[in-house]
């Protein structure tokens, strides 16, 4: 179930801890250049810290996505809680601390692994062939990640691709979505052609060219969208065939598959997300975690839940963010079939404790990736891996590239069909998809993985289903409306123009 991976990674964290002050760079403030870079295992534990830069990802899409998408209904009936202007389109936020944690580390994800590139051309003769250009694909499939996030986020963001002293870094303006873009496609390009397809038990996690293949193939599609009169992720290119060619690599691979049995879980569905059955043939990337009090645990499984879930469950207290619930909304509650396997997998629909006196909850809760059974130490110390790109994604994308390029076909509809099935719905198949029923396909699987608001955005229906969405949902009318195209991108954080002595501009809208 763990990797040895995960314990080399330990490992570096206590290592690189030392050096952190060579290693970590807030995205204008200090650098250095490392001088460790002597024996093979520096540069293990150096790409090993830039895939560790990962471990709060889960909690920023799940805050930045989804509750900011109509997946939640996340208003505060406690006070305001920091993530209820992400839920409310507030356009005071610049200084709220989930857009400036995002933007400062995934700048510090590009710092390292800008160092390790660096490195690699200076001392990476310590390496064997094999393991140059191998932790090379590794690095660039990783800042090619992290600038993926910072582009669908913000837009324009400061184009870093070699490492850079402070005072360097300050004189490199927001740089045009376009031009960053490049930058991706091309680390993505060669590491298709570095990475390996498969990694020994040892280092399962790492990523593999198919991985590489999968988030290019999002990204074309991602910049194929819609621009919407903004400076955002979509520019409008159509790299639908290009997207196409790289997904039916992975789907004719053979290495992946969707799960179609239950195994010791509920259904095949929640047997993706299984604490035993983890690195499936379903998962093509994730972020990996490791409980026991190494400092490797994830805190995703916990933030959009409270104290009193854990407890009804028999988890005992301390797991939850507090009291406060961030419930699935009402809307995508009552889009499940009734056979839809996926609804009891993701969801909690009312919960009650065995306190004195007991709480009662009827608002559903998200449950995907909780397992009181097998929990951590503590809220932050859960032991579940976090997918990023798994097959039903790579099904989904290609349906979606050929709906964009052709329109519904008999094709498009056995794509979905493969998903619905494993859902149970094989009763109830769809033909002639369109882009609607497919987007509202990818909310039902994809539920509590922080893809539905970049799947609007792409989809160019973001504006018209927010709205609608809030309208009939917002039944305490705290979100700002109308919801308008401004609203897809999130601010520059305020600490951030004033770092750069506002050489950095401002998103409209704020």
């Amino acid at each position: 179930m763990k990797k040895t991976f995960l314990s080399l990674l330990a490992a570096s964290v206590l290592v690189l801890s030392a050096c952190e002050k060579d290693l970590d760079q807030a995205p204008i403030s200090s650098g250095s250049v490392p001088t460790f870079y002597k024996t093979a295992d520096d540069f293990t534990q150096a790409i090993n810290s830039v895939y560790s830069n990962l471990r709060d990802y889960p909690d920023r899409q799940l805050t930045m996505s989804e509750t900011r998408s109509d997946n939640i209904y996340g208003v505060s009936t406690q006070g305001i809680r920091t993530w209820e202007p992400i839920n409310n389109f507030s356009t005071t936020i610049t200084s709220n601390e989930y857009p400036a944690d995002t933007w400062t580390t995934d700048f510090v994800g590009v710092f390292r692994a800008n160092i390790v590139l660096d490195q690699l051309t200076k001392n990476g003769s310590v390496l064997t062939d094999a393991d140059r250009t191998r932790i090379e694909g590794e690095a660039k499939f990783l800042r090619a990640l992290y600038y993926f996030d910072l582009v669908r986020y913000f837009g324009k963001v400061p184009l870093v691709d070699r490492p850079l002293e402070p005072q360097e870094v300050v004189k490199i303006p927001r740089t045009p979505v376009a031009e960053v873009y490049n930058l991706i496609v091309a680390d993505l390009q060669d590491a298709i052609t570095k990475l390996p397809d498969t990694y020994a038990a040892a280092n399962l996690g790492r990523a593999t060219n198919n991985a590489a293949k999968s988030m290019l193939a999002l990204v074309y599609l991602t910049r194929s969208g819609p621009t919407y009169g903004i400076e955002g992720p979509g520019l409008g290119t159509s790299d639908y065939d290009a997207a196409i060619a790289l997904l039916d690599q992975v789907i004719n691979s053979g290495k992946y598959q969707l799960i179609t049995t239950a195994g010791t879980s509920p259904s095949a569905y929640a047997n993706v997300f299984s604490y035993t059955n983890e690195n499936n043939r379903e998962v093509i990337f994730d972020v990996q975690y490791i409980s026991g009090g190494t400092g490797l645990g994830a805190s995703y499984p916990s933030i959009l839940l409270t104290n009193n879930y854990f407890q009804s469950i028999g988890a005992g207290t301390g797991f939850g963010t507090g009291d406060e619930l961030r419930p699935p909304s009402n809307d995508l509650v009552a889009k499940y079939a009734t056979a839809d396997t996926r609804k009891a997998a993701t969801l909690q629909v009312g919960y009650t404790t065995t306190t004195t006196p007991v709480a009662v909850e009827t608002r559903p809760a998200f449950k995907k990736y909780v397992n009181g059974a097998l929990r951590g130490t503590s809220r932050t110390d859960w032991p579940i891996n976090f997918i990023v790109m798994r097959y039903a994604d790579v099904l989904l994308l290609k349906a979606e590239a050929l709906l964009r390029k052709s329109g519904p076909s008999t094709v498009v509809d056995g794509l979905v069909k493969q998903v619905r099935d494993r859902a149970g719905l094989t009763a109830n198949p769809l033909t002639g998809v369109t882009m609607a029923q497919l987007m509202e396909e990818r909310r039902l699987e994809f539920a509590c993985e922080g893809l539905r608001w970049h799947d609007l955005v792409r989809s160019g229906q973001l504006v018209t289903i927010m709205n609608s969405w809030a309208t009939a949902e917002d039944t305490r009318n705290r979100i700002r409306k109308p919801i308008v195209a401004n609203d897809i991108l999130y601010p520059v954080p305020q600490n951030e123009l004033a770092a750069s002595s506002y050489l950095y501009e401002q998103n409209p809208g704020y």
